[in-house]
């Protein structure tokens, strides 16, 4: 990655084992940060942390609430008060309705949006008291409608789109900065399991570049790429008879 300045000396990221998460910290650790990972997998973190001297392993479950709280305190006293969060962890599960199990949409939930309300839940109480830090949870364009095959993965999306939208103006009264990170399609594990066309996907190292130049920015929406992102936008437009229409006519050619 090109050598450039960043705004943020510590950093926390979840879900960093893999995908977007990994990348961002590898780059953020290379632009000299301090950087925290977490994730389930402590042999993977293990494996990262050897990457760079800047990266610090911290095992973690985010749907466990008590070991968030815990996790951010020891983060905080190992490396300092924490500049920025970024809440990557997420799965995605394929369900359309003859597949649909309540379960996934639990499971889905709890690891994307409930996850991210556990981190933010550990980090508030600091950030509050100092009147600094920076806040992004990663949701994506699918949270922007329901989408067919997506029905235990975009409503954990658009409950942190809202989330944050929720979160940003009552933040900025106590000094802390929030945005949204929206990809699109970005390959990883996670998408490598997709059976469908993906347009415009992009590399980590890409989405990792993207993402670290949005949240230097002033704008809420960290959104990528434009050409997907414009389509799922105009679609949130349009009304329910023409937008049925048009997936019932995707779902026919899919």
């Amino acid at each position: 990655m090109e050598q450039q300045t960043i705004p943020w000396k510590t950093v926390w990221i979840t879900g960093a084992s893999s995908g977007i998460g990994r990348r961002l910290a590898l780059d953020l650790a290379g632009l000299g940060a301090t950087v925290a990972v977490s994730a389930r997998s402590g042999d993977e973190l293990a494996q990262l942390a050897a990457k760079n001297a800047n990266i610090r392993s911290y095992p973690l479950d985010v749907t466990d609430l008590a070991a968030c709280r815990k996790t951010a305190k020891s983060v905080e006293a190992d490396i300092g008060p924490l500049d920025l969060v970024i809440m990557a962890a997420g799965i995605w599960i394929i369900r359309d309705i003859e597949s649909f199990q309540a379960e996934d949409s639990i499971k889905a939930m709890r690891v994307n949006y409930e996850g991210a309300a556990s981190v933010i839940d550990a980090i508030l109480p600091s950030m509050m008291q100092r009147r600094a830090g920076h806040i992004a949870p990663v949701a994506s364009v699918a949270g922007y409608r329901g989408i067919p095959r997506a029905v235990t993965y975009a409503p954990t999306k658009a409950a942190l789109i809202s989330m944050a939208e929720a979160l940003r103006t009552d933040a900025a009264q106590h000094g802390i900065k929030v945005q949204i990170i929206n990809p699109g399609f970005v390959r990883t594990p996670m998408t490598d399991t997709n059976d469908f066309p993906m347009p415009f996907l992009l590399e980590p190292e890409d989405a990792s570049r993207r993402i670290i130049a949005g949240l230097k920015s002033d704008r809420f929406e960290v959104v990528f790429p434009a050409r997907l992102a414009l389509i799922m936008k105009l679609l949130r437009l349009l009304p329910y008879r023409l937008y049925f229409w048009l997936m019932a006519r995707f779902v026919q050619r899919a």
